[in-house]
């Protein structure tokens, strides 16, 4: 416990300062978190991160995951979708250079875990372009549905939410964690109106739905490293794992916001 809050207190040391800061920091830091990430999934893998899919994997998250200005350098006749197309038949041709070694399913892994990771840290981005109350209203989301979540769960949890994906997590502790979510983060955006477009109670719908959101996020988590057979994503973080294993709520909630006109 005493090790996961230190990490903790260390970790927000440097997030909390660079969201206010924003920009071309804010922007680095988050490409450098997508790019680890991308590597504990082919950690996951057991994929060499030196490797020649490794490589295509990086590049392929980073298409999905930088800012669109960072590839103005692109020839204006080529799209960042074409480019990540491009990408993804070097790795399946990569099955034929390899004698099917890096198998169809190997590239199929490392195409949706690209899409995945790149597209949702690149919203984390986008909602920080948005404004910082729009990055916060994210992040308190998914912070108060998993703390809510874990002591209410904790306290009245009896009955299993998904047993054989993520066996400490209860029905209780779900629909308490989004209540909670509701009646806090329905206060933050009450105090700050004019931040958002939508009506109050909207919002509030909305905040339900993004709620529940991050909790599929944090199960689908939990179904690949079941499904790798892993405790942690990685260990970049001690006491908490890896990188996604602490956005692996918003990873979905940050799409969600984008596709429900918020970002």
């Amino acid at each position: 416990m005493k090790q996961r809050v230190i990490t903790a207190i260390v970790a927000l040391v440097i997030f909390i300062p660079l969201i206010f800061v924003g920009g071309m920091p804010f922007d680095i830091l988050v490409v450098a978190m997508g790019l680890v990430a991308a590597s504990e999934l082919l950690m996951m893998k057991k994929k060499l991160l030196v490797s020649f899919e490794a490589i295509i994997s990086y590049l392929l998250t980073a298409v999905f995951l930088v800012p669109s200005a960072w590839l103005n350098f692109l020839p204006q006749n080529i799209t960042h979708l074409d480019l990540a197309y491009f990408l993804i038949l070097l790795l399946l041709l990569n099955s034929v250079f390899t004698r099917n070694r890096f198998s169809f399913d190997d590239a199929g892994t490392l195409t949706i875990g690209s899409i995945y990771i790149g597209l949702g840290f690149h919203y984390m981005m986008g909602a920080r372009q948005n404004s910082i109350w729009m990055i916060f209203f994210a992040l308190f989301i998914v912070w108060i549905t998993d703390s809510g979540a874990y002591l209410i769960g904790r306290k009245l949890g009896k009955h299993k939410l998904a047993p054989n994906i993520s066996p400490n997590k209860t029905w209780e502790g779900s629909i308490g964690g989004t209540i909670a979510t509701v009646i806090i983060v329905g206060l933050y955006v009450f105090f700050l109106q004019e931040h958002f477009t939508y009506s109050l109670p909207l919002m509030l719908l909305m905040v339900l739905i993004l709620s529940i959101a991050g909790q599929f996020g944090d199960l689908a988590e939990s179904a690949y490293k079941r499904y790798f057979d892993v405790k942690d994503s990685g260990k970049i973080l001690p006491g908490h794992g890896g990188i996604l294993d602490r956005f692996d709520s918003i990873l979905f909630v940050l799409p969600l916001m984008h596709f429900c006109g918020l970002l």
